[in-house]
């Protein structure tokens, strides 16, 4: 098997998504070839063949012309699998690809299981498998679902590609969005609140104790959602990503958009009354307990110090 990973470049620096596609490949056991629009300045830590557009010829960003030259691609390489990152980038690019190739899309893959596509159902709360039809797939990888098992080395081989006539969208560059309310990121603690807290009475339980420990208190998106905390404070693919000294999850499970949001942080403690989430696995500290009534026996602990 052969798998075409389509790796992503903003502002001439490779994205750290397109390493998890060669984790993905490397489960599966596949051949791999590489296609990026980036610079020939900054080129992914890669072994094998790389097919490169230059970003100043065709924009980081011009879905017509990356469409073609992804095609053009995979006429030389016949792959039997075309990956994308589940980003912005591969959102639109995969089902135009998928759509040229008559080939079936699977969005947001977040597991392998005999060799099948596992995809989160109803919310994040289930996973299905998906048994594909076709012979030529196109998958989206959901970020933080396969993390490379060592350091990404080698240089690629690379095979310039010449840019495509022009389409109709014109990539102009980025506009930096505008900054509100809580940056998270900048925090040294981090302390979040998921569904297991009940109601959202409870929110401030939890910003108490953010407090006690001198941090921020943060929000999983399905407490986002329903809306008992504002949208800045949600961590997660869909929020901010942190990287803390300190991360106590509060009553979250542990859906792989959230851990992909935090997985980074330097020591990681869970609360939870199933000492089975799935957060329980990347937590360095898991603490089986009622939060409702372990949080502010903690927090009254930290303020009488």
């Amino acid at each position: 098997m052969k798998s075409l990973l389509i790796a992503e470049s903003r502002q001439g620096k490779v994205l750290g998504g397109s390493y998890e596609l060669m984790a993905f490949a490397g489960e599966l056991a596949s051949d791999t070839v590489m296609f990026l629009v980036g610079s020939k300045e900054a080129l992914p830590a890669y072994g094998g063949r790389l097919y490169l557009a230059d970003a100043a010829e065709v924009g980081d960003y011009n879905p017509e012309a990356h469409r073609e030259l992804i095609l053009q691609v995979i006429a030389e390489e016949n792959p039997e699998m075309v990956l994308f990152c589940h980003s912005s980038y591969g959102w639109d690019l995969a089902p135009r690809v998928a759509s040229a190739l008559g080939a079936a899309q699977v969005s947001e893959v977040v597991a392998l299981r005999d060799g099948m596509p596992v995809v989160p159902v109803c919310n994040g709360k289930l996973r299905r498998q998906v048994q594909v039809a076709t012979t030529r797939r196109v998958f989206t990888l959901q970020a933080g679902a396969f993390s490379p098992s060592a350091e990404p080395s080698g240089t690629p081989e690379v095979i310039k590609m010449a840019a495509p006539a022009p389409g109709r969208v014109e990539f102009c560059g980025y506009e930096q969005a505008a900054v509100g309310g809580v940056d998270l990121g900048k925090a040294s603690v981090v302390v979040s609140a998921g569904r297991g807290i009940g109601k959202p009475e409870n929110v401030k339980m939890v910003a108490e104790l953010a407090r006690a420990l001198g941090g921020e208190y943060g929000a999983s998106r399905p407490v986002v959602d329903a809306e008992w905390v504002e949208h800045n404070r949600q961590v997660g693919t869909t929020g901010q990503s942190v990287a803390p000294k300190l991360y106590v999850a509060c009553g979250i499970s542990g859906a792989i958009q959230h851990l992909a949001g935090m997985k980074k942080s330097e020591f990681i403690v869970a609360i939870n009354t199933d000492r089975d989430a799935p957060i329980g696995e990347i937590a360095d500290l898991l603490v089986v307990a009622d939060l409702k009534q372990f949080v502010p026996l903690l927090t009254a602990k930290l303020q009488a110090r």
